[in-house]
């Protein structure tokens, strides 16, 4: 469901002060001495305190109203404890989903200049997780699904599924997000940025725009995928 555009209908914020404190461990927000609840009810307790410092400044930025959608960090904290932490396999299959259909594995037939364009960035990401991470995927020309190696997306469960809830979230969001478990990995390993994530992701849309102008309502959508790939950058940085 959208969040409400009406700034009368969004909840109003109802503290002044949001501060991060040590619990058992682990860190966890209050707000005027209050400790926020996840969407299922569970503590918003996070495992750094860097991690914690990161919702606290969504927290603190809220205006008069609290705008959800402004707050891309908190909503992926209550994403690692209500949904990822009760069906990890759900997550696991998400990112070997993107890695079986990858983005980065798809190279234009045509135009040339498109193709040497992906050649350029897309080739030295597959040989960097070929080498880094032992997975051989195996490119492909036009758009027709190629399922990968089997040996390639079971390496790639095998990466994923000893992850923490909260380093899983975030893979299974960033590959989602770019519609690639490579730049996925690459942005968690630090490899690359969220600027390069976004533009490796956006490739063929920006060859496309620099050709027929800019549509007003894609590039809304790219400024907000913008704001979440920079978040997922901090995020992994936040757990490192």
């Amino acid at each position: 469901m959208a969040e409400p555009s009406d700034p009368l209908r969004r909840p109003r914020r109802f503290y002044k002060t949001v501060s991060v404190a040590a619990e058992g461990g682990a860190f966890a927000l209050s707000l005027d001495g209050r400790a926020p609840r996840t969407p299922a009810g569970r503590p918003l307790i996070l495992p750094t305190l860097a991690l914690a410092e990161l919702l606290a400044e969504e927290w603190r930025g809220q205006g008069d109203t609290i705008l959800y959608t402004a707050m891309p960090a908190t909503r992926l904290a209550h994403t690692a404890i209500d949904v990822v932490a009760g069906a990890r396999s759900l997550s696991i299959e998400g990112v070997t989903r993107f890695g079986d259909a990858d983005l980065l594995c798809y190279f234009a037939d045509h135009p040339r200049s498109l193709a040497q364009r992906q050649e350029k960035v897309w080739i030295p990401l597959l040989e960097w997780v070929r080498e880094a991470h032992r997975l051989d995927f195996e490119r492909t020309s036009g758009i027709i699904h190629r399922a990968q190696p089997p040996e390639t997306v079971a390496r790639l469960a095998a990466i994923v599924e000893p992850l923490d809830d909260f380093t899983l979230a975030g893979l299974a969001f960033a590959a989602a997000l770019f519609g690639s478990a490579i730049l996925a990995l690459a942005l968690r390993d630090g490899r690359i940025r969220a600027e390069e994530a976004m533009g490796a992701s956006r490739l063929d849309e920006i060859y496309q725009e620099e050709r027929w102008g800019v549509d007003a309502e894609a590039e809304s959508k790219a400024d907000a995928m913008a704001v979440e790939a920079v978040m997922a950058e901090r995020w992994f940085a936040a757990l490192a």
